[in-house]
């Protein structure tokens, strides 16, 4: 097809009929998708309770027990106090899913916290919510691959000991999933998504049915209670404290207002009712695991988990369905990493697209998603596993700040939209770079609605600052605002790079008037002469370079380059240490030190590439090492003419 501008250039746009070749990538991830099938890896609601739901569910596997690890500082008896705290939490959720369903229809693009900020909040907000929104996917994953693992030591003690690197596997094993595709990974994880919603529910209204019969009992042979380092006493700050670490129950909340755009038409509403989903099964599981756990008697335990101690009262020893709790739990908190791995990869693309993060992060791999955002959080992840031990009550304290910060800071953002809003005149409206704001008759109860969540989350974020300080929480505080600093380092650099490339205003385009060319050889040979052809058909100025290690050698290139130079002169350049690059560099300097105004230095390498990849480590990477040397000298132009052999 052939397309002409307004000032009659020629543009010829051609289809290429080319399919990618079959590898072990096609084996591994499977097929290239093409980018118009980007409308068909949309899914639906039951898909995406699946996909974006898993963190959020998962934590009722560990929330409850986080609030008994705290109060059990306090005796036994502070236990009574887990359930009241479970309804704090609840209540806390409530708001929070009511002001995400604002969020989600305002904002129908996605992008969540960070979108929501940097339209109605400024920049430096918004980049501190994404920083914290990607520090939270982080952990995400590190915590519940952990939490996972536990799970399955609880029921095989024996594999305490490599719960590492069992952890480290899975993360690379929901890494692969996740490279396949948002359809294909959420169809994978759907069943056992499910699988773990019957089996909570089947154990929880088993526990109440029994509870209400009178023939629940207590937990039997439960965990040693360790008394070492009790304070006997129940304090506000203990209570505080508590509430700090059960609020990891709502992380994952935002993650369906981050990932709107990977369900189906009409994705505002399919979202908001996966929300509303997501968020009832979530509330009702920690409410009923954490009346049952009191009534059972469960004790806080690294060695045995709640969720376990609740599974064998509650089916009288560890049967069938005993495992299929525990197996299906242990599952949902590997699959928890699932959201993290929807999540960050479009958030990392949001901020690589307007220039916070390395533009790689904006393209889509093979299978249609942003592969290199997923492999990054998975080796990130593996790393803070390994150095945490996989141990969830150390990474707990790293794990619900950032979240938190997101959610006030979404939460601010929103009630100024509505603000906004309600300055505008009827059917009046403004164009902002992630919605459409215009004006809503209900924008005052919106306001308010929003500015409620607001207040609620800031209070809980201090709470969590000031109790988990110690524990942990102070890396959080320290690594948001320097991500924040390396965001806008990162922006600099694009914007003035952007600068220096722009066309404005630039009239005086580069002319040559003379182009001189350093022929770099080695030795003699059929590369040599193929690169020497080369280099003449650029310019009658060719220097053809020759560093000298050993003179019997050099010897040799010279009488072979009398006998094939063809005239070309040639520079020995001797070199008593013998060094490569250091005199080269010396003589290429002296040439631009001495070139006109309008004079070009071309540098050609002469290289022989081999048949087989292999075969080319067993050579000198001499054009490889050239090329890193020459590349951030002003005034050069490098070529490397390739010899197939």
């Amino acid at each position: 097809m052939r397309l002409e501008n307004n000032f009659g250039t020629t543009v010829i746009e051609q289809d290429i009929e080319h399919a990618p070749r079959k590898n072990w990538h096609q084996w591994l991830i499977g097929r290239p998708l093409q980018t118009a099938d980007a409308p068909h890896q949309t899914i639906g609601k039951a898909i995406g309770l699946a996909v974006f739901a898993s963190d959020a569910l998962s934590s009722t596997a560990y929330a409850t027990q986080e609030i008994m690890m705290i109060l059990a500082i306090a005796g036994s008896g502070a236990l009574g106090y887990v359930f009241p705290i479970s309804l704090a939490i609840v209540a806390l959720m409530t708001i929070v899913t009511i002001s995400y369903q604002q969020t989600i229809h305002a904002y129908p693009g996605g992008g969540g916290a960070y979108i929501v900020a940097r339209d109605n909040l400024g920049e430096l907000p918004a980049q501190t919510a994404g920083a914290a929104l990607l520090t939270d996917y982080i952990l995400t994953v590190a915590v519940s691959i952990s939490s996972g693992v536990a799970q399955i030591t609880s029921a095989f003690p024996e594999l305490h000991i490599y719960r590492v690197e069992i952890a480290v596997v899975m993360v690379f094993f929901i890494m692969l999933i996740n490279l396949r595709g948002v359809k294909e990974s959420g169809t994978t994880f759907a069943i056992p998504t499910y699988f773990f919603i019957l089996a909570m529910v089947l154990t929880v209204g088993t526990g109440f049915f029994r509870y209400l019969t009178g023939s629940l009992g207590v937990v039997v042979n439960p965990p040693a209670f360790s008394t070492e380092g009790l304070i006997g006493t129940i304090t506000p700050f203990l209570l505080l404290h508590a509430f700090a670490s059960g609020t990891a129950a709502l992380t994952g909340i935002e993650a369906i207002s981050n990932g709107i755009t990977a369900f189906k038409e009409p994705r505002s509403k399919n979202a908001g009712i996966t929300l509303l989903w997501m968020s009832a099964i979530l509330g009702s599981l920690f409410l009923g695991i954490s009346f049952l756990a009191g009534k059972i008697a469960a004790v806080p335990s690294e060695g045995e988990t709640v969720i376990s101690q609740l599974a064998r009262t509650v089916y009288g020893g560890e049967g069938f369905l005993y495992l299929a709790v525990i197996g299906g739990t242990s599952i949902i908190l590997i699959m928890a990493a699932n959201t993290a791995f929807a999540d960050f990869p479009r958030l990392g693309a949001l901020h690589a697209g307007d220039g916070f993060l390395p533009r790689q992060f904006t393209f889509r791999g093979s299978r249609l998603v942003f592969s290199r955002g997923i492999v990054a959080l998975a080796v990130i992840a593996s790393f803070l596993i390994i150095l945490f031990q996989a141990s969830v009550t150390r990474l707990i304290p790293l794990y619900a700040i950032g979240v938190f910060l997101s959610f006030t800071l979404s939460q601010a953002g929103m009630a100024r939209r509505w603000w906004k809003s309600g300055k505008l005149a009827e059917g009046e409206k403004i164009v902002e770079a992630g919605s459409v704001n215009m004006y809503d008759r209900h924008w005052k109860l919106k306001m308010v609605i929003n500015g409620f969540g607001m207040v609620c989350t800031f209070i809980v974020m201090v709470v969590f600052a000031v109790t988990k300080f110690l524990d942990g929480a102070w890396i959080i505080i320290i690594l948001v605002p320097l991500l924040v600093f390396v965001f806008f380092g990162i922006h600099h650099h694009y914007k003035s790079l952007a600068n220096k490339l722009s066309l404005e205003n630039y009239n005086t385009p580069m002319r040559v008037s003379h182009n001189r060319v350093v022929l770099l050889i080695a030795g003699v040979h059929r590369g040599t002469l193929a690169a020497l052809a080369y280099a003449r058909s650029l310019s009658a100025d060719v220097t053809a370079v020759h560093v000298s290690i050993d003179p019997a050698e050099a010897q040799k290139v010279v009488d072979k380059w009398n006998a094939y130079g063809d005239g070309t002169r040639l520079v020995v350049l001797d070199s008593p240490y013998r060094l490569f690059i250091e005199p080269l560099m010396a003589f290429i300097e002296g040439l631009l030190k001495n070139r006109q105004p309008a004079e070009v230095l071309t540098i050609v390498v002469p290289q022989f590439v081999t048949s087989r990849w292999w075969e080319n480590l067993l050579h000198n990477q001499t054009a490889l090492m050239l090329r890193f040397a020459l590349l951030f000298k002003k005034g050069l132009v490098i070529l490397e003419v390739p010899y197939n052999v």
